[in-house]
């Protein structure tokens, strides 16, 4: 459920969009009925359109910004908040159609900003965005109004991009308890799966990944840990990058670990994604990870869209990345053949390190926690200031916010080493280490190869609050730990669920990442839009 602001009531209502929700959180959100989609009209003139369209359309006067916001708008009224309530959407930009209308006074002058001149866009509700609260889906900040824009939201303002609002995300981006709930928030209620509404989005960039496989907007900004776009995109059928840490600034975002923390883009295609990722990578010189002198030069991804860029490439598969059910093993070697029909050789190889970094990144991670949100905290003057307080606000508001889980993760945090022990420097440098020079990078020198691949993760599980999430599986928890670049595609279905087939290379290696991305991509044509359907089990069934 929505957040409802005056002003955003006001400029709905002036809009003709139905009325946001109130305030409460929407606590009961996985047990909530939903309606049959053959009960609501799903006719939307831009589901699936891609930026480029949308961009030449504006280009010669078809369309307007304005008119393409206030369709986003509709169409998240109509599926976000009625029909089948997919709670993507926490938020709305009480200003996004002055944007647009900005936008479009800006295109009649013939001044264009950039790649996404107009273009209405979600960003994760861990990222400021002005003049939006950033709650993190915590309602210990849901009145927490940062007075600047992230680093990478000014970059996407600055070339185009209307901001259409915040996507639910879970909870602390998944790292409050080892039970939580992902595409659950305080603030937010549950995100559903567009392809099965009683499936669980992933996380923690569950909003995004739901809200860009659905159509409620052309695309979205998440963040990753571990797993926080590449697990939300494969089950909701999109692309996912998750870029080299650093790649792009992470100031003006809530964090987790300045070791392992990004932002990337999720979107329909991977053009889309690189488009996106062109305009948000930069060099950021009050963020650490940034580069320095080892950081390559500005790139433009949309370059590296090259349908043939398999031939001749030597891809190295990961067939034991988890115990996945025998759909998701089938679909993965369907994507194989399909490497090898575009040009690829295949080679079947391992991450010799393989798990033996999971003790030192919960090290790093616990350590790193509380100082870098206590540091945000201070920054964007919120109500809140430390770690502590958090933990006292959610105990003696408990109903609210910890109806389905604790806190666990949050009691163990304020526990952990401190930055300056040997303890967390010693876990820092092991799991770098362990998952990047002796795990990705070994696997790749090893057989001289361009890229691995694994399947991102097993298909969506049914919302279980009592038992929490069920992961079959990750393909990706290297990359997140080295800092390495990930790419996450469609490559099929197990039963109408999506699946994703995920690219990792080493360190700035994206534009590798992307050329291979894009050909399997054009290779294959996986993903298909979702149905909204109730459940996938009568299908199963035969019903």
């Amino acid at each position: 459920m929505r957040r409802a602001l005056p002003a955003l009531v006001a400029v709905l209502a002036a809009a003709g969009c139905a009325t946001v929700p109130p305030a409460e959180p929407d606590t009961g959100g996985p047990t909530m009925t939903v309606t049959a989609p053959s009960a609501i009209n799903f006719h939307f003139p831009f589901e699936d359109a891609d930026i480029a369209t949308l961009s030449a359309r504006m280009a010669d006067g078809q369309l307007t910004s304005h008119s393409l916001t206030q369709s986003y708008l509709d169409r998240i009224a109509a599926l976000d908040d009625g029909g089948p309530r997919l709670n993507a959407v926490l938020a709305l930009n009480p200003q996004a159609l002055r944007e647009a209308d900005q936008r479009d006074a800006e295109r009649r002058e013939g001044h264009i900003r950039g790649p996404l001149h107009g273009i209405p866009i979600l960003i994760k509700d861990n990222i400021d965005a002005t003049p939006m609260a950033t709650t993190a889906g915590s309602l210990a900040l849901a009145d927490h109004r940062p007075s600047r824009d992230a680093v990478l939201v000014a970059r996407l303002r600055a070339a185009g991009a209307v901001i259409l609002g915040k996507a639910n995300l879970s909870e602390w981006a998944n790292f409050r308890s080892t039970r939580s709930i992902s595409g659950w928030s305080g603030v937010g209620g549950q995100t559903r799966s567009p392809y099965a509404l009683d499936r669980n989005p992933c996380g923690s960039s569950s909003g995004s990944g739901t809200a860009v496989a659905a159509s409620l907007a052309a695309a979205a900004i998440g963040t990753e840990t571990d797993g926080s776009i590449i697990c939300p995109a494969a089950v909701a059928g999109v692309v996912g990058i998750k870029p080299t840490v650093g790649l792009v600034s992470r100031r003006g975002i809530v964090p987790i670990s300045s070791s392992q923390d990004t932002a990337g883009p999720m979107a329909r295609s991977v053009a889309d994604a690189a488009t996106l990722l062109s305009v948000i990578a930069a060099a950021d010189a009050k963020d650490p990870a940034s580069g320095g002198k080892a950081r390559p030069k500005p790139v433009d991804y949309t370059a590296h869209l090259k349908p043939g860029a398999l031939t001749g490439a030597r891809i190295g598969v990961l067939r034991r990345t988890a115990n996945y059910p025998p759909e998701v093993d089938a679909a993965f070697d369907r994507a194989i053949e399909a490497l090898k029909a575009a040009g690829a050789t295949i080679v079947d190889t391992a991450i010799p390190t393989a798990g033996k970094w999971d003790d030192a990144e919960n090290t790093v991670m616990l350590a790193e926690f509380r100082p870098s949100l206590e540091s945000y905290l201070k920054d964007t003057d919120a109500p809140v200031r430390t770690l502590s307080d958090i933990v006292e606000f959610n105990r003696t508001h408990e109903s609210q916010e910890m109806p389905y889980f604790g806190q666990d993760l949050f009691e163990q945090a304020l526990k952990a080493p401190a930055l300056s022990s040997a303890a967390y420097r010693k876990a820092r440098d092991a799991a770098r280490q362990l998952a990047g020079p002796q795990g990705i990078d070994a696997a790749l020198k090893k057989q001289k190869l361009d890229a691995l691949v694994a399947p991102s993760t097993g298909p969506s599980w049914r919302i279980d609050t009592v038992l929490g999430d069920h992961f079959s599986g990750a393909g990706y928890g290297a990359a997140a730990v080295a800092g390495y670049p990930s790419i996450s595609v469609p490559m099929g279905d197990a039963h109408g669920l999506p699946l994703g087939i995920v690219f990792l290379g080493k360190k700035w290696s994206e534009p590798r990442l992307i050329e291979l991305a894009y050909a399997f991509e054009q290779a294959t044509h996986a993903r298909t839009p979702p149905k909204f359907l109730p459940s996938v089990d009568d299908a199963m069934a035969g019903r």
